[in-house]
């Protein structure tokens, strides 16, 4: 299975008062990561802005495992969960890895593609859809109707 995964850095502001990493924190890291993923095939903010489409999310959910803490080294993996055979809806899972071994949180999020000039749901461009498919895809990857 391929993986596409980015370290991350712990900033002090990013603790909480008990001294490990504050909850909001993982779910900025996943928008990173999957930001950096798109952005580094091509699919940039501005290339959303130019088509007038762009990803939403319905839900996303952590699963706090270990606590992270600073000077911890993090990386975070992305994975596509399940997909429309269009790509025009999504699951996506990411694995937070502290200190190389240690798997700390799992994020699972629902999203899908958005026509941002008509405000609804769509299939997006051939172009969205050839980056996309270039995500690595989870253990337990399944297309959906």
């Amino acid at each position: 299975m391929e993986i596409y995964s980015k370290q991350v850095e712990i900033r002090w502001s990013d603790l909480d008062p008990n001294f490990h990493l504050r909850h909001s924190v993982y779910y900025d890291w996943g928008a990173y990561v999957r930001m950096c993923f798109l952005t580094e095939h091509g699919l940039t903010p501005a290339v959303m802005m130019q088509h007038h489409f762009g990803p939403i999310i319905f839900r996303e959910e952590a699963i706090f495992k270990r606590e992270i803490h600073f000077g911890d080294a993090v990386e975070v993996k992305l994975f596509l969960a399940s997909c429309k055979k269009d790509l025009s809806r999504w699951s996506m899972k990411h694995e937070i890895i502290k200190n190389s071994t240690t798997l700390s949180a799992i994020i699972h999020l629902d999203g899908a593609w958005m026509d941002t000039h008509i405000r609804k749901l769509a299939i997006p461009p051939q172009n969205f859809i050839e980056v996309f498919q270039q995500i690595p895809k989870s253990e337990d990857f399944v297309w959906s109707d």
